[in-house]
């Protein structure tokens, strides 16, 4: 309902800035401190001190006066308090806030018609997901999940990146090594099996001799030059070990709630043409010119050129990405791509020859994301250094679980949970305790990984908030109540109001969440609703000490917190457990 009231207030001042004869954008709309009773202000007064010569409390009064005359339905009271304009909700507003509460699918805002493609994760496929990229997917899915709920259909896209370097090197040292001189399988996947060849190969180019290693790197050039050239032979040797390891990272993505509606391959748009074509527009740009047997494009107030084609003829990785950016364009009306922030200075050449070339990158938005490290160094997937995601899924599950048993030990239940239910909740845990706990930081800043900080189960994390669902769950266990006999003006204690007020905010912390492309804003939120509702839940009681209509009352509040917790977790990737 706050995103309803917004719209009531934008109406109203538009009127009062035609009767002022004054013409306004942005009326300085914003959710004020929480101890004060409205729950919207706006500071417009200091906006238009200039244009009406007079002190923003002057103003303010002013404005108060004219929106005091006009008729509101989710507004009771509108005040100033010195240059700040702020505005009451009404009982209408609690009311329909506790219905449209009710809900399954509360917070979902109408269809916009529109299409936005989320291409994330897009890893390297040479070897197991790691820590370190462990945030690319979990934001993305996250934001995948917001834009949807915001009204955009949404494709969620994994651009594999099967031409290059790293393949070539891969297909190579897959051929030249047998079983028996590869390190131990850690795990039987097919992305734990595939990148002992990677590795393998590496520390035989880091060791080997001057002589040997040259040989072997035209070896590895040959290949990539076979793959630009569309070999058959070549290519269905690239796509059989490709596909293996993508089968592995798609098991283990599956664990954390991820998953993808297409997989476009780089190659593509070197089968079909595109790439060749792309060079050929590219160098009739003004900025093209060849040097050393290679062409370059100078950039728009940059010193360093981009290089798109080699001196041997083979393209380079932001060539094959102008094509796919270009096909995406044409299938969509947003594209929002999630980035390391290694990759800024490759993506801002990108977005400037694809303006260069005359494509609207207006509707290319790119989030980056700062690296989840650890404390004692960085991670490699070419060393094999650092901790896979499935080794973290392991451990935080299994301290889940061992919290889980430890919890139940200590309390008495009418029906004691079952195996079946402990490693249930384990897993929900684990897995909520991570994506929480990645998305929780805003993307840009860095995360130090430490296993205290990822699966605390203290205030604040994603298994206090997945137990005010359990508890919300527990209550609402075989009562019944009809939301149409319920008087919700009953519903007027403090506590009560607060928890209507930030089950209400909802709808426009989505909207915004979608807007600013900021998935850690849903955490905040769910973090605020759980402490209002415990607050809620330890000064009225629900079942006692209430009267009939009080108790329904209430109960129809537990279940509107139950619909708001359980749908901005679903938004982040973590599930909402009926018991715990």
């Amino acid at each position: 309902m706050l995103l309803a009231m917004r719209s009531e207030v934008e109406n109203a001042f538009e009127q009062v800035c035609s009767q002022l004869d004054l013409q306004m954008d942005d009326f300085g709309l914003e959710e004020p401190p929480e101890e004060i009773e409205a729950i919207l202000a706006s500071n417009i007064a200091y906006r238009m001190q200039k244009e009406m010569e007079k002190s923003p409390v002057e103003i303010a009064d002013l404005i108060v006066e004219l929106l005091n005359s006009k008729v509101f339905k989710y507004i009771s009271r509108v005040y100033s308090e010195g240059p700040y304009i702020n505005f009451v909700p009404s009982e209408r507003y609690f009311s329909e806030t506790l219905e449209k509460a009710q809900e399954d699918d509360y917070g979902q805002l109408e269809r916009k018609g529109e299409t936005v493609i989320v291409e994330h994760t897009s890893a390297n496929p040479t070897g197991p997901v790691h820590v370190g990229r462990a945030r690319n997917p979990i934001i993305g899915d996250s934001i995948s999940r917001i834009l949807a709920f915001a009204g955009y259909h949404v494709e969620k896209q994994y651009y594999v990146n099967d031409s290059g370097k790293q393949v070539a090197t891969l297909i190579w040292a897959f051929e030249k090594f047998d079983e028996g001189e590869l390190t131990e399988l850690k795990k039987n996947r097919g992305d734990y099996d595939i990148v002992r060849y990677y590795q393998r190969g590496n520390s035989y180019l880091e060791a080997s001799s001057v002589e040997e290693r040259k040989k072997s790197e035209v070896e590895i050039a040959h290949i990539l030059e076979q793959i630009e050239s569309g070999d058959v032979e070549v290519y269905k040797k690239l796509v059989s070990i490709t596909d293996t390891i993508l089968g592995g990272m798609k098991d283990c993505l599956n664990r954390i709630s991820v998953e993808f509606d297409e997989f476009v391959r780089e190659t593509m748009f070197i089968r079909d043409g595109s790439v060749d074509e792309m060079v050929e527009r590219l160098k009739e740009l003004d900025g093209a010119f060849e040097e050393d047997g290679a062409w370059k494009l100078r950039m728009r107030n940059e010193e360093k050129p981009l290089v798109f084609l080699r001196s041997d003829g083979t393209s380079l990785y932001t060539t094959r990405d102008l094509c796919y950016h270009e096909w995406k364009l044409n299938k969509a009306d947003h594209i929002v791509t999630i980035l390391g922030e290694d990759h800024k200075f490759q993506a801002g050449q990108l977005i400037n020859t694809l303006s260069m070339l005359g494509m609207e990158t207006n509707r290319i938005r790119q989030v980056f994301y700062s690296w989840v490290n650890l404390p004692e160094g960085g991670m490699s997937t070419r060393k094999g250094t650092g901790i896979n995601l499935d080794d973290l899924l392991d451990e935080s599950i299994n301290r889940a679980a061992h919290e889980v048993t430890r919890r139940e030990k200590s309390r008495i239940r009418k029906v004691e949970l079952t195996e079946y239910d402990v490693n249930r909740i384990a897993r929900q845990v684990g897995v909520g305790a991570i994506r929480c706990g990645i998305v929780a930081t805003q993307p840009g800043k860095g995360i130090t990984f430490s296993w205290e900080d990822a699966l605390s189960f203290e205030r604040q994390g994603g298994p206090y908030m997945q137990y005010v669902h359990a508890r919300c769950c527990g209550i609402l266990t075989n009562q019944k109540f009809d939301i149409k006999d319920i008087d919700s003006s009953l519903l007027n204690s403090k506590e009560e109001l607060d928890l209507l007020h930030e089950i209400s905010r909802l709808p426009f912390v989505i909207s915004s969440a979608a807007d600013a492309l900021e998935p850690h804003r849903i955490i905040t939120y769910s973090q605020r609703l759980s402490e209002k509702f415990n607050v809620f839940y330890r000064e009225c009681p629900v079942l006692k000490g209430a009267n009939p209509e009080v108790i329904s009352a209430r109960l129809a509040l537990v279940a509107a917190t139950k619909n708001a917790i359980s749908n901005s977790l679903y938004l982040v990737g973590i599930e909402s457990p009926d018991s715990m």
